[in-house]
């Protein structure tokens, strides 16, 4: 492939991520590999992606020295360097800070595999690899992490073409392809199985307690409007055998109440609300 046009690949490929809403500000970067003319390129550091193009992509060699390009290279060049080297089969990397991917990764917890979504696209659970050592931080803390991600699949051989992605403890997700738009591709869907595994666990939590998880809810839409709540009661299944509550809210005054009203009225987990005064059944 010819410079310019992998240039091109890898710039389209960066200004997807801000599209499919997988970064803020510049917390993100995109690079590609050709492995027979010996080139990286790689997003610049620090550059908005509002001013990026084609030309300020940043050309560096199979061992991460710059050979073209007046702008620094991403800070994390030197993992996708790391991963190169270790996955030859790969083409593109993409990090990002994704919200939902970075919550499991804060959390040290895998991705779960539950379900055809997930399956679609990696063949198993995707691995939270471990927090760096205090001595690997200081030591070449980007390299180090491109290290730990390796150790993570050959120490639990895993085929990294097979489970394309990884989150890093106390970090974010790696994801890779056999191009950059691929390897972009493979970040959607790490954040949208992050999201439906949260949305799962927290399904399955409320199944086994309705009444809690319906009494944050509820108060939760009253914080949002600024109720100040005196007191919830609850007052029992509205009908057995459902997850139908019924909840009676005490709040500071009419003003505050006439504001619940309408927050709760507006609340799609809200069947009915209405006003009681002191002393009515």
């Amino acid at each position: 492939m010819l410079l310019p046009e992998l240039k091109k690949r890898v710039y389209d490929a960066n200004l997807a991520l801000p599209q499919h809403g997988l970064v803020k500000f510049t917390w993100g970067n995109v690079s590609a590999i050709d492995r027979e003319a010996g080139y990286i390129v790689i997003k610049p550091s620090g550059v908005p992606y509002e001013k990026l193009s084609p030309e300020n992509m940043v050309v560096t060699d199979l061992d991460g020295r710059v050979v073209e390009g007046e702008l620094n290279p991403s800070s994390d060049l030197p993992t996708h360097v790391e991963l190169y080297k270790a996955f030859p089969k790969i083409g593109g990397v993409v990090h990002t800070h994704s919200t939902e991917a970075v919550g499991w990764a804060q959390a040290g917890r895998d991705i779960p595999f539950y379900g055809t979504t997930h399956a679609d696209y990696f063949y198993g659970p995707i691995p939270a690899a471990r927090s760096l050592t205090e001595d690997e931080i200081n030591r070449a803390y980007e390299l180090e992490t491109g290290s730990v991600i390796i150790e993570t699949f050959r120490e639990r051989d895993i085929d990294p073409m097979a489970v394309p992605g990884v989150t890093v403890r106390n970090h974010g997700p790696f994801t890779w392809g056999r191009d950059a738009a691929q390897a972009v591709y493979h970040a959607v869907v790490v954040e949208e199985v992050a999201r439906m595994s949260r949305d799962t666990e927290l399904l399955c939590h409320a199944a086994d307690r309705p009444m809690d998880e319906a009494l944050a809810r509820v108060t939760g839409e009253l914080a949002a409007a600024g109720v100040d709540i005196a007191r919830v009661e609850m007052d029992g299944l509205a009908a057995e055998g459902t997850v139908d509550l019924n909840f009676i809210i005490a709040v500071r005054d009419t003003a505050h109440l006439e504001a619940a009203l309408r927050q709760l009225r507006r609340a799609s987990a809200v069947l009915k609300a209405v006003r009681i005064t002191a002393g009515e059944d």
